[in-house]
């Protein structure tokens, strides 16, 4: 049964349709605020997440309100804007239709010009199993399921009678030695020794176990040998475990696997790739696509064959005008996409400007960042190698400046400050049902000794 029509500010100017409303999909809707079109923009969810950011809201810096806001509220101003909650399920190009689920009904929606921001979400290399022991991190939702794994593995060494399972309760395994990785490991590293010691009488939670795996031979990738080693130091000093050239081939709820190795680890999470949203594969058998799922665009980020459909942000594989790699998945490529897009629209809508006259999207890459922990990060920035303290610096006045509202950036800014000066994070909320996953029932721990084998030893 097909949902009522979609309303339209204004149905007789051309149709623009903007899947998304992650850093492309805004930015595209803001560049076209001035031009006579209808924009209608589609999102599965009512907000926008400041992903850079989502690993504070699952290690309790910061609560998931701090670093989201309303679509709506963002774009209230834009009246030439239309903001739908929808999850779009197909792309028909040659009949330039859009299908979603909208509430118990499947519809559809014309469009004259479309832009595809869809985002992309986990990569579990051919094994989606792994994601229930494993989860990752691109939402909200996925923030405050790890936060709550981390804060229930605690409460789980607390009253865990089982020496083994106390010990493996307090060992925290990330896949992946990207940012994202780097950061949560830095992070649960900080929260076990410097937030948390006072509040079990227990278990000494300075004890915990943090490896970070990574399947290269340095973390960071992206960024300069010479700052990957910085972070590499860096974790290590903290207590961090870091193991390179080692590759998870098997996840299960004792545990995982490198090769023949086993290590029993209950909280395990995942940091190591990522996969474009399937919208990109629902655009034909004639529409390429790399093993990430991303769309072969044109220089213009045009689908080939396909002039007014362009494809920004992750889900496009974009290699600019003398480069040999695509543009990076990251927020300021995600941003850059999407203006473009809107850009090229607003100057063609309404005249007879040909496609080839384009000119090609050309990536500025500002810099790239990682923030290892307190007073520590890594950074290029300008073409300078930056760490320590005044990377750290930098990194967070950064984040700050590209929140997408006021409220955002004073209310991160004041925890940042406050979480600084007292080791504090006071996010520290385990929601939904938390159910303790002890062995012979509820029982009190014995509390360890520095001589404690079981929580001292390695695994």
């Amino acid at each position: 049964m097909a949902s009522a029509p979609l309303p339209a500010p204004r149905p007789s100017l051309p149709r623009v349709l903007i899947i998304g409303g992650g850093f492309a999909g805004l930015a595209a809707a803001r560049a076209l605020a001035k031009s006579p079109v209808a924009v209608t923009l589609f999102d599965r969810r009512n907000h926008h997440v400041f992903q850079p950011l989502l690993y504070q809201v699952a290690t309790a810096a910061l609560s998931p309100a701090d670093i989201a806001a309303p679509i709506r509220h963002i774009l209230r101003r834009q009246r030439n804007c239309h903001v739908v909650l929808a999850e779009i399920t197909s792309v028909d190009l040659e009949r330039k239709l859009v299908h979603f689920v909208q509430g118990d009904g499947d519809a559809t929606a014309q469009f004259d010009w479309l832009i595809l921001a869809a985002g992309a979400t986990h990569s579990y290399f051919g094994k989606p199993e792994w994601e229930r022991l494993a989860p990752g991190l691109k939402t909200l939702e996925d923030a405050t399921e790890i936060r709550k794994r981390i804060l229930l593995a605690f409460e789980n060494a607390e009253y865990e009678t089982s020496p083994q399972r106390r010990r493996a309760a307090l060992t925290f395994a990330i896949v992946g030695g990207g940012p994202t990785g780097v950061e949560l490991a830095g992070a649960i590293s900080e929260i076990a020794a410097k937030t948390i010691p006072s509040d079990f009488r227990n278990i000494d939670t300075k004890t915990t176990r943090v490896v970070l795996f990574e399947g290269g031979d340095r973390l960071l990738p992206a960024f300069p040998p010479q700052l990957s080693e910085r972070a590499r130091r860096d974790l290590v000093s903290m207590g961090v475990e870091v193991r390179l050239n080692a590759r998870v081939t098997d996840i299960n709820v004792d545990g995982l696997y490198l090769g023949a190795e086993f290590l029993p680890v209950r909280n395990v999470l995942w940091a190591a790739g990522v996969m474009a949203s399937p919208l990109g594969a629902s655009l034909g058998p004639g529409v390429p696509t790399d093993r990430a799922g991303r769309v072969l665009v044109g220089p213009d980020l045009s689908v080939p064959g396909h002039p007014r459909v362009f494809v920004t942000g992750d889900l496009a594989h974009a290699v600019c005008p003398g480069q040999s790699e695509p543009v990076a998945g990251v927020a300021q490529g995600g941003m850059q996409m999407g203006a473009y897009a809107g850009r090229v629209i607003a100057s063609e809508v309404g005249t007879s400007a040909h496609p080839a006259t384009r000119k090609p999207f050309v990536y500025k890459d500002k810099g790239i960042m990682a923030t290892i922990g307190r007073s520590r990060a890594v950074g290029v920035v300008g073409g300078f190698k930056i760490s320590g303290f005044p990377a750290w610096l930098f990194w967070g006045g950064l984040h700050v400046m590209f929140l997408v509202n006021y409220r955002s950036r004073i209310i991160v800014a004041l925890s940042w400050m406050w979480n600084w000066l007292l080791f504090s994070r006071d996010a520290r909320l385990i929601t939904g049902p938390a159910r303790l996953d002890i062995s012979g029932g509820m029982g009190v721990a014995p509390a360890p000794s520095v001589a404690d084998p079981h929580v001292h030893d390695a695994i």
